[in-house]
């Protein structure tokens, strides 16, 4: 199994293309997934990058965190998983208003 690589700082005209061809210079990279906005349709400036295997997960976090990317310094670390609980929402309980 893969190791999920989250990048973020990323210009708005970023895409896969890019970040694979920039990970692809520190081992296999399995999929690249540019976050967009569902409004626009234009990048919302961070990606997950999943690679092969750990060794080359840490080699590109290592090289690429900091570096500078079209004209921004990319924030480059460990994908942490999601949580599972649901966003917001009703409560319950009495009116406030």
């Amino acid at each position: 199994m893969g190791k999920k690589i989250y990048v973020g700082n990323l210009p708005f005209t970023v895409t896969e293309a890019d970040l694979r061809g920039l990970f692809e210079e520190h081992g296999t990279v399995e999929s690249v997934n540019v976050i967009v906005d569902r409004d626009t349709g234009r990048a919302r400036g961070f990606a997950f990058v999943e690679m092969e295997d750990q060794a080359g997960a840490a080699k590109a976090m290592q090289a690429l965190d900091g570096q500078g990317f079209g004209g921004r310094d990319l924030k480059v670390s460990e994908a942490k998983e999601r949580g599972s609980g649901g966003g917001g929402g009703y409560r319950g309980g009495r009116d406030r208003y």
